[in-house]
């Protein structure tokens, strides 16, 4: 089974996260899958090096995510040129390290992937584990954690799907509003009761 592990920003999911992997749960990352797609000598670092120029890498030759960053930030069209990118080659490194996780013989895998529902990757995933959080509580932690202002902090949390809508798709949710015991708790339950 593949369970799709997914939240929004400051929902706590990294904490679910760290519980099923002291579990013994193998768990891919979409975070780290992207950055190990550009790390260097791979094809989609030299195509991004190509399309946006010399400026967006550094002299060690690895990637200069915060000119990267600039760049696509406030151009649409850009993002989207980079997102077409990443995608394709994020996706088949998060199918490979799949294939060889089952392959070694584990048979429960977590595919921790903060954009699940913006990337529709559904069908990826066998079951779908939602982290959420009341909006007050989200954004009082975002603020803290990044240190943001209110106005930061609501435009990040604005730029993803709302909470309640990833909760539409669920298949079962954390309700990540109490403490962490409170949400080991939740996640305990929702394990057993399918069955993993």
């Amino acid at each position: 089974m593949i369970i799709g592990l997914t939240g929004s920003i400051a929902s706590g999911k990294s904490t679910i996260s760290a519980m099923l992997k002291e579990k013994g749960y193998p768990i891919i990352d979409a975070d780290l899958v992207a950055r190990v797609v550009v790390e260097p000598g791979t094809v989609t670092l030299s195509d991004i090096e190509c399309i946006f120029g010399k400026e967006v890498m550094n002299e060690d030759g690895t990637l200069n995510r915060e000119a990267l960053g600039q760049l696509i930030f406030h151009d649409p069209a850009k993002r989207k040129q980079l997102n077409d990118l990443m995608h394709p080659a994020i996706r088949a490194e998060m199918l490979r390290q799949r294939d060889e996780l089952f392959e070694s013989g584990e048979e429960t895998l977590i595919m921790d992937i903060p954009l699940l529902f913006e990337s529709r990757l559904q069908h990826f995933v066998d079951k779908i584990l939602v982290v959420s959080v009341k909006e007050e509580i989200q954004l009082q932690r975002l603020m803290q954690r990044n240190s943001l202002s209110e106005e930061e902090a609501k435009a990040r949390i604005q730029s993803q799907l709302p909470l309640s809508e990833k909760e539409k798709g669920a298949d079962a949710v954390i309700y990540n509003n109490g403490s962490i015991e409170q949400s080991k708790v939740q996640l305990e339950r929702i394990l057993a009761e399918w069955d993993v």
